[in-house]
């Protein structure tokens, strides 16, 4: 057998061990779970900042898994309630719906108003208490003299109440009630404790449905199950009313359309960047059939950074995949490097030419490789991911270069002859050398005029349909633009319900037309509850003080006695320590639309407080408050990972530089890493003078282009010295990586866009340096 055989036998045995390995284990993963769509997997888990901490919690609660639904007829008016009843209960019995409620329905309220009137001493008396008191302290009155004060203050508040004909709807309740506490508080908050509300007037009210699904929106199991089950539902509903038409919004509708979106996405940018590298490989070298030798490189380096990056994440965002067919581009590189070189001289050996490449071969991969393993130290994990992907996919890259080509036979590959630059006339190269250079040092003030915008928004799939659907839709339910929703945390119920008390105190001082609504008006602090067990333990007089002033205001004592009684009961077991088990019963008994309210977590408990003409600034972070929207928090932090980033990568670009000065010495050094730092600025400069904003995938793909755009000037080094044109290899490879990304930068994902075309235009720049750098030296010797 001979050595080309040999070597061929062995190399094939090697490749199609590989990608007989990383085939079995891609096979058996589960993509579903392992690959996620969802804008909250960018950031880390371990988040130092406590907002995203309520954040993860609210998406894996109640508020992320609410669907809202309008029933219609046929011809588009409110469907009549009780086809929303059919079709809640139907929903209702669908394992994938935890809940469902027509918005018509009062269960929910009701059971609720039960609760509050049963604990009607435990978590209405005490701020009722608190209210009393500063108004008899308005007074200038003794202290001792308080009980008797409240009682008669009691009795003619009463008297005054049963004059108003609003009191007839609680007119049964008043016997167990005389401090009012249930009207106390539906009057604080103007009519209920629903934060939704439908718009229009009786028959012109919208025919709306509140929904809770069981699993995770974000979930398979929380998509497709549960449309199947809205299917169901609609279909079952349309037997009472022919032509029933539901329209629905929820958080799983969006995940569901970008995960589809990010799908067609990976598949067409995937598909159109091997074409589009192909296709230029086709145009810049003889014998086409024969570029086909690339696409096994470019294979088993995709493959080895999918199964690489699998094995090292337990979960990874699909971004990572998206961004990741840029090694079309990148991972050809290396076949083209040494299919391209011709042999130094007749019959040379294929080793002996690896081994004459090898320093070039491996300055350019290591140094590159280097510069992505430090992104996997960043606190962002699309970038720890990416760093993993690209530097694994480029190692496999050139460990199948070199094993394939030695399969070949003739590993050649001839490009096509242009004469380039030097069919342009002496004085021509010489003023396109100086324009260049004049136009780069115009650049460079742009610098000053870059500005950054870090908005999460720009990780999501637009999906505008969508968007306005839901806003339609969620206006019906009573949100509105001046309308904000925010949530208030603390480590416990104690802590959470001081920062709420703390944040409403704020909130009037700023916005003294804001109207919240929130549990606060039903939960007291631990304070006043405290407060409260204070007073029943040492004002024993009150009861006989209340008696004897209803009696004098003309009531019958003894109509009253389902409320002595219970006050007897509440003031003989009343602990300060009642306070949290009162607030978890309280939560129990939220259901429908209010069981957002209230959130008792393991790690963080939180209120929620709709704010109608809220300030348009956001609290301070000591009030321990953020909108429910989050965007501000977390374009805040992504300007932070920026911040991060950029350290990260000055220290990846030292290193990529150290590597290049102890490979290539301090002449060879400075000029390889001057072209690709120089086309940073220059388009960096660019973008500033256009106005531009920057993001956080600006600056990665500014990075991800220095490192890319130095192996052409280690490639071009040496013609560059013998002042002849950079070799075809370095002109094709850069070609291709452009065409790579400039695919990505018609990607429908804003930060997508924004490193594909940040990176194709690095990559142009730093080719036209090096096609430019030796116009003058060629003009000054012709």
């Amino acid at each position: 057998m001979s050595d080309f055989r040999r070597r061929r036998l062995i190399g094939w045995a090697g490749l199609a061990l590989g990608a007989l390995l990383g085939a079995g284990w891609l096979l058996r993963l589960d993509y579903r779970s392992k690959i996620s769509s969802d804008v909250l997997d960018l950031i880390p888990r371990d988040e130092r900042a406590p907002e995203l901490a309520v954040v993860r919690e609210l998406a894996a609660e109640s508020e992320a898994r609410v669907m809202l639904f309008e029933l219609t007829d046929a011809a588009g008016a409110p469907a009549p309630v009780a086809a929303a009843r059919k079709f809640a209960a139907e929903l209702a019995k669908a394992p994938a719906f935890a809940q469902a409620v027509p918005l018509a329905d009062a269960t929910p309220r009701e059971a609720l108003g039960r609760e509050l009137f049963a604990q009607r001493f435990t978590l209405l008396f005490p701020r009722w208490l608190q209210e009393r008191e500063a108004a008899y302290t308005a007074t200038g009155g003794d202290a001792d003299r308080f009980s008797a004060w409240l009682a008669t203050d009691v009795a003619a508040t009463l008297g005054r109440f049963l004059q108003d004909p609003a009191a007839l709807a609680l007119q049964d309740t008043v016997p167990a009630d005389p401090l009012l506490l249930v009207p106390g508080l539906l009057q604080r908050l103007k009519g209920g404790l629903a934060l939704v509300s439908p718009t229009g007037e009786g028959n012109a009210a919208p025919s709306l449905v509140w929904a809770q699904i069981a699993a995770s929106p974000l979930s398979e199991a929380g998509q497709a199950p549960v449309f199947a089950a809205i299917a169901r539902a609609v279909e079952v509903a349309r037997v009472e009313l022919p032509g029933l038409r539901v329209a629905d919004t929820g958080v799983n509708r969006f995940a569901a359309a970008s995960r589809q979106r990010i799908e067609r996405e990976v598949s067409w940018l995937n598909l159109a960047s091997l074409t589009a590298v192909l296709g230029i490989a086709v145009l810049f070298v003889r014998g086409a059939h024969r570029a086909l030798h690339l696409v096994p490189v470019v294979a088993f380096s995709v493959l080895g950074a999918w199964v690489t990056a699998t094995m090292a994440f337990a979960r990874l965002h699909i971004l990572v995949f998206v961004v990741g067919s840029l090694l079309t581009g990148v991972a050809i590189d290396y076949g083209f490097y040494l299919y391209m070189q011709p042999p130094a001289f007749p019959g040379e050996d294929y080793w002996t030419k690896v081994r004459r490449l090898l320093k070039p071969l491996l300055a350019s991969c290591f140094t590159t490789v280097a510069g992505f393993a430090l992104l996997v130290g960043s606190e962002l994990p699309l970038i720890r991911q990416l760093g993993v992907f690209v530097g694994a996919g480029l190692i496999c890259a050139l460990l199948a270069a070199v094993i394939y080509f030695a399969t070949v036979r003739d590993a050649f590959l001839e490009a096509r002859a242009f004469r380039g630059g030097q069919a342009l006339p002496a004085s021509w190269r010489r003023a396109l050398w100086r324009t260049f250079v004049v136009l780069w040092l115009v650049a460079l003030p742009g610098l000053a005029r870059l500005t950054w915008k870090d908005d999460v928004r720009e990780l999501e799939i637009p999906a505008k349909e969508l968007r306005r659907e839901d806003a339609r839709i969620r206006a019906l339910f009573g949100d509105r633009a001046d309308r904000a929703v925010f949530l208030t945390r603390g480590r416990g119920i104690v802590e959470a319900r001081e920062a709420l008390e703390n944040f409403h105190r704020w909130l009037h001082r700023v916005a003294p037309a804001a109207e919240p609504l929130s549990l606060g008006a039903v939960l007291p602090t631990a304070e006043e509850h405290a407060r409260a067990v204070r007073f029943v333990r040492n004002a024993r007089e009150f009861p006989e003080q209340l008696r004897a002033a209803l009696a004098a205001a003309g009531f019958e004592a003894e109509g009253f006695a389902p409320f002595f009684e219970a006050y007897a009961h509440y003031a003989a077991d009343a602990k300060e320590t009642d306070f949290e088990p009162a607030a978890r019963a309280l939560q129990a008994k939220l259901g429908g639309p209010l069981s957002g309210l209230l959130h008792v977590g393991s790690t963080v408990t939180w209120f929620v407080t709709s704010v109608d003409r809220a300030p348009s600034f956001a609290p301070p972070p000591e009030l321990n408050t953020v909108s429910a929207s989050q965007l501000q928090s977390l374009n805040q932090i992504f300007a932070r990972y920026r911040l991060s980033a950029l350290r990260l990568s000055s220290i990846g670009l030292a290193i990529v530089g150290l590597g290049v000065f102890l490979t290539y010495g301090l002449r060879d050094g400075v000029r390889i890493f001057a072209i690709p730092c120089g086309a940073c600025l220059g388009v960096f400069g660019v973008m500033g003078w256009l106005g531009q904003p920057l993001n956080l995938f600006h600056l990665l793909g500014a990075f991800l282009g220095v490192c890319l755009t130095h192996n052409y000037s280690i490639f071009s080094v040496t013609s560059a010295y013998r002042r002849e044109p950079p070799p075809a290899s370095v002109r094709l490879s850069a070609f291709t990586t452009a065409a790579s990304f400039g695919v990505l930068a018609l990607s429908g994902i804003p930060v997508v866009r924004a490193l594909g075309s940040t990176v194709a235009l690095m990559v142009l720049a730093a080719l036209l340096v090096i096609e430019l750098e030796h116009f003058a030296p060629i003009a000054k010797k012709a």
